[in-house]
């Protein structure tokens, strides 16, 4: 058993994983449609690693004998201005997330919760790779400038998703 206030920030994050495989859903869909081949790719390679990440926190619970609880999730935005704009949403997202597991491990801390603890260091090293693999494709985007875009995208297929897909 974990302390319940852990179980209840862990389930919580389940909810954030999810909107998280359907924000990037939504935003590889869109791309799809608008023709952007690579970055189309990208992003659905990132909502399958988002989904895995949600989980790990749904083993995780059922491992150390807590209940994980399906969440409902709200409806992620379906149209975006371009592709910078896109990509300054994921990484503002990813930076929220940061900042969600941050929260888990202050609150493990706070409980002596030292195996949730030690277990979710997985995922602070993970946000790490998350925010720079986004940055990387924002110096990208801004390099490119407008009139490139096709180049992105095509360069798109070559950048690897934290967990290594692409």
């Amino acid at each position: 058993m974990i302390p319940k206030e852990v179980s209840e920030i862990l389930n919580e994050q389940i909810e954030k994983e999810f909107y998280s495989s359907n924000l990037y859903l939504s935003m590889a869909i869109w791309c799809d449609a608008k023709g952007y081949e690579g970055t189309s790719k990208w992003l659905y390679n990132h909502t399958e690693e988002e989904r895995m990440h949600a989980f790990k926190f749904i083993h995780y619970l059922v491992d150390v004998d807590e209940k994980a609880i399906v969440p409902a999730t709200k409806k992620p935005p379906v149209d975006f201005k371009d592709i910078k704009t896109l990509f300054d949403m994921v990484l503002k997202h990813e930076q929220f997330i940061s900042n969600a597991i941050n929260e888990i491990v202050k609150l493990c801390y706070k409980t002596n919760d030292f195996r949730t603890m030690n277990w979710v260091q997985y995922f602070v090293q993970e946000q790490i790779e998350e925010e720079s693999s986004v940055r990387t494709i924002i110096d990208k985007i801004q390099l490119a400038g407008d009139k490139n875009v096709f180049w992105f995208d095509k360069e798109m297929t070559t950048i690897r998703t934290a967990e290594g897909s692409n």
